[in-house]
C-alpha cells in the first residue's frame, strides 16, 4: 500500500481550505460560548482550543504530513487529543467532531480511516452524553449520522476523483495513439508517394532518356556514311527530349500524361506503337479487341505505362524484330498483352535490380496491377520471344487503392 497522502488537486484545495475554516470557526465558536456563558473552565477552554488550532495549523505546513501516512496518523493524533481535552472541557467541542471525520477520511488508508471516523463518533457521543449527565439515542444520532455523510461524501467523491483521473489517463492514450497514427499514416503517405513516384519516373523520363541515348547511338554510327540518316536519328531524338519534358511538366503538375489528353486509350496506344516503329528498328503494331468500356484514369494510365515499359524492353533488351501490342476488353476486365520475337529470357533467373543496370521493369509492372486488383502474367524462352500480359478489373477491389495520377 502506498504510504504516500493523496495529492491535492485544485478541487481538493478548495476543500481543504473550506474544511480549515469550518475547523477554526467552530473552535472559535467554543471560545466565544464559553467566554458568553461564563463558564468554569472557560480559561481552559480558550488555552486548550488555541493549543488545538496551533497543532492543527501546523499540519498543513509540514509537507512531511502529504508525504506520509505515518506523519500524517500522527499529526491526526495530536489534534485528536487535543480535541479530547477540549470535549471533556466544553459540549461545544462535539461539533469540531464532523470537519475531523473528513480528515481521517482523506489522509488515512480507507481501513484506518473508518476505524479513526468510528472512534471520533463515540467519543463524541460519549462527550456530549457526559456533560449532558445522561444518554439517550437522540444523542448518538448527530455524530453517528454526521459520520455516515462524511463516509458517504469522502468514498463517493474518492470513486468520482479516480474515474475523472482514469478518463484522463484514457484520454492522454488516445492523444498519443492518434498522434502515433497520424506519424505512422504520414510515413506510409511518404513511402506510397515514393513508389508512385519511383514507377513513374522508370515508365517516363528513364524510359525517354534510354530511347534518346539509343536515337543518338544510331546517329552516330550512321554519321560518317549516311548523314542524312544522322540527321534523322538526331530529330527524332530531339523530339523524343520535347515529348520526355512534356511528359516531366504535366508529372510534376500531377495531371493526366499528355498522351491521353483528348484522345482515348486505344489511339495513344496506338500512337505510342507508330512513335516506336519511327524511332527504332522494330515493327509495333496495335490491335484492338472486344467493345470499348469507359475507363477510369488510374486504368489508362497503368496500362499505357505498362506498353510503354514492355516496348522499352523490346528495344533496349530484346532486339525483337516485331512487337505487337493487343488492348482486349473482356466484358468485366480490361487485358494488354505485348508480345514480341526477341530473344526472350528466363522468367525465373531475373538479376536483382540495380541502379547502374536497370531491372526495375518488370517490378514496376507488378506493383501497378496489384495496385488496381489486376494480374501480370510473362511467359518467355530463351530464343523464342517473350509474352506479357496485364489484366485488371473494371471496377477495382474494396480492399485496394487506385493508384494515383500522375
Amino acid at each position: 500500500m502506498n504510504s504516500a497522502a493523496p495529492d491535492l488537486t485544485p478541487t481538493n484545495r478548495a476543500l481543504a481550505w473550506c474544511l480549515h475554516l469550518l475547523i477554526i470557526g467552530l473552535l472559535v465558536l467554543a471560545v466565544v460560548r464559553a467566554v458568553t456563558d461564563d463558564r468554569s473552565h472557560a480559561g481552559w477552554i480558550v488555552a486548550v482550543s488555541a493549543v488545538c488550532g496551533l497543532v492543527y495549523a501546523a499540519g498543513p505546513v509540514l509537507p512531511g504530513i502529504r508525504r506520509s501516512r505515518r506523519a500524517a496518523a500522527l499529526w491526526l493524533a495530536a489534534v485528536g487529543a487535543c480535541w479530547l481535552v477540549l470535549l471533556a472541557l466544553s459540549p461545544d467541542a462535539v461539533w469540531v467532531a464532523f470537519p475531523l471525520y473528513f480528515l481521517q477520511l482523506h489522509l488515512l488508508s480507507r481501513r484506518a480511516g473508518l476505524v479513526a471516523v468510528g472512534a471520533t463518533a463515540a467519543a463524541a457521543i460519549s462527550g456530549f452524553a457526559a456533560h449532558q449527565h445522561s444518554f439517550s439515542p437522540a444523542m448518538a444520532l448527530g455524530p453517528a449520522l454526521g459520520a455516515a455523510v462524511a463516509v458517504a461524501v469522502v468514498w463517493g467523491y474518492q470513486a468520482l476523483y479516480r474515474e475523472s483521473e482514469h478518463r484522463r489517463r484514457l484520454i492522454e492514450e488516445l492523444t498519443v495513439t492518434r498522434a502515433d497514427l497520424a506519424s505512422a499514416q504520414h510515413v506510409a503517405g511518404v513511402l506510397a508517394e515514393r513508389d508512385r513516384l519511383a514507377r513513374e519516373i522508370h515508365d517516363t523520363l528513364a524510359q525517354g532518356l534510354s530511347s534518346i541515348q539509343l536515337l543518338l547511338r544510331a546517329a552516330e554510327r550512321a554519321l560518317p556514311e549516311a548523314p542524312q540518316n544522322a540527321a534523322r536519328h538526331v530529330d527524332q531524338a530531339r523530339q523524343a527530349a520535347v515529348d520526355n519534358l512534356a511528359e516531366a511538366r504535366r508529372f510534376v503538375a500531377a495531371l493526366t500524361p499528355p498522351t491521353l489528353e483528348g484522345t482515348t486509350l486505344a489511339d495513344a496506344l496506338e500512337r505510342l506503337c507508330t512513335t516506336t516503329s519511327a524511332r527504332h528498328q522494330v515493327t509495333a503494331r496495335f490491335h484492338l479487341t472486344g467493345d470499348p468500356a469507359p475507363l477510369t484514369t488510374a486504368h489508362e494510365v497503368a496500362l499505357l505505362r505498362i506498353a510503354q515499359s514492355a516496348l522499352a524492353n523490346t528495344v533496349r533488351h530484346a532486339e525483337g524484330a516485331t512487337a505487337d501490342v493487343t488492348l482486349s476488353y473482356l466484358g468485366d476486365h480490361v487485358a494488354l498483352d505485348v508480345v514480341d520475337d526477341g530473344r526472350g529470357f528466363d522468367p525465373a533467373r531475373l538479376p536483382a535490380p540495380d541502379p547502374e543496370t536497370g531491372g526495375f521493369g518488370l517490378a514496376t509492372m507488378r506493383a501497378r496491377t496489384r495496385a488496381l486488383g489486376g494480374t501480370l502474367t510473362v511467359e518467355s524462352v530463351p530464343g523464342h520471344g517473350t509474352a506479357l500480359a496485364a489484366q485488371l478489373p473494371l471496377t477495382p477491389p474494396a480492399d485496394t487503392e487506385p493508384e494515383a495520377r500522375p
